[in-house]
């Protein structure tokens, strides 16, 4: 009998690819992990760096540099290769040049046989998901873009700082796009189970006065305020790429908000957005659809405007 080694590989050995890498295998997700770059040099080197953490973690996982012609039995290929943002600019200011990397991708993953499930890092996620979904032909369940994960945490952390804590027991998504017109349905958010506006409503001595807005911009602006510090983020988004895939090859049925298809769901068609969703080894297995107030709905479809708009300019890479 043979059990199959499940496979993640990374295309993009920058600092979000290697630290994915490094939180896989310090976590033990999986059995191999491949890394590919076009600086085949710098996919050794991290290679070379992460074998040696190996002695000192919990089991042995492989890691290889590998190619595009090595793809064919992978489970998961993360695409983090991209175009980062320059001072001044916004993700959807590289999205030309992020479309041309990603098509370089895809096409000759594409031809070594796969038909795994694409997680897609890169920016503007939501608009390269879309363009890996139509480029790759597989079906919308395979091809996921973390979306909002990360911008959920971030809310996640600042509702937890204003109600004292643990964010784990918060419940909250940020949707729409994984940019600046992001959105919270607040009716959904909860403190264990707890609605977070009877939690502020119950609590003024420890939460004091809260202005939920400024809470949705400081959850948009979080990653400009890493990257102004340290000059890109990577821990994070590194961290949600290991939760989306842990759930799919634990097979979790896991809830997580990430950019995927929509076809009807929230009054919304061929886009890719961030919802919450059930992952599992399908990828995305179901789309949750949220009970929002005519206001967050209004808010959600002025989100999905702005990625329908960005979506439209890459059909010429798709067509």
């Amino acid at each position: 009998m043979y059990i199959k080694p499940s496979k993640v590989a990374i295309v993009g050995t920058g600092l979000v690819g290697s630290s994915t890498a490094f939180s896989l295998i310090t976590q033990g997700v999986c059995d191999e992990v491949l890394l590919i770059d076009i600086n085949e040099e710098k996919a050794a080197g991290e290679v070379r760096d992460l074998r040696n953490s190996i002695r000192y973690l919990d089991r042995n996982v492989k890691v290889k540099t590998a190619t595009y012609a090595d793809c064919k039995d992978v489970d998961i290929i993360v695409i983090t290769a991209g175009a980062p943002p320059k001072a001044g600019q916004t993700r959807l200011d590289t999205l030309d040049l992020s479309a041309k990397i990603v098509k370089s991708i895809v096409e000759p993953v594409m031809e070594s046989g796969f038909d795994g499930i694409f997680l897609v890092v890169s920016n503007p996620a939501d608009m390269m998901a879309y363009l890996v979904y139509r480029l790759s032909g597989l079906p919308k369940n395979q091809v996921i873009g973390t979306g909002t994960s990360v911008d959920s945490a971030r809310l996640q952390n600042f509702v937890a700082d204003l109600v004292d804590v643990d964010p784990r027991s918060i419940y909250a998504y940020a949707m729409g796009e994984h940019g600046d017109s992001l959105m919270v349905p607040w009716s959904t958010v909860t403190v264990a189970g707890k609605p977070i506006l009877d939690v502020i409503k119950d609590n003024p001595e420890i939460v004091g006065e809260v202005d939920l807005a400024d809470l949705v911009t400081k959850t948009t602006k979080e990653g400009w305020e890493i990257y102004n510090r340290k000059g890109t983020t990577y821990y994070g988004i590194a961290s949600a790429c290991v939760g989306i895939i842990k759930a799919i090859l634990f097979d979790e049925n896991s809830i997580i908000p990430v950019s995927t298809l929509l076809e009807g769901e929230y009054n919304e068609e061929d886009i890719y957005a961030g919802v919450p969703v059930v992952l599992n080894r399908e990828g995305v297995f179901d789309v949750l659809e949220m009970h929002m107030t005519s206001e967050e709905q209004a808010q959600f479809a002025h989100s999905a405007e702005v990625i329908r708009t960005y979506t439209e300019k890459i059909r010429s890479y798709i067509d």
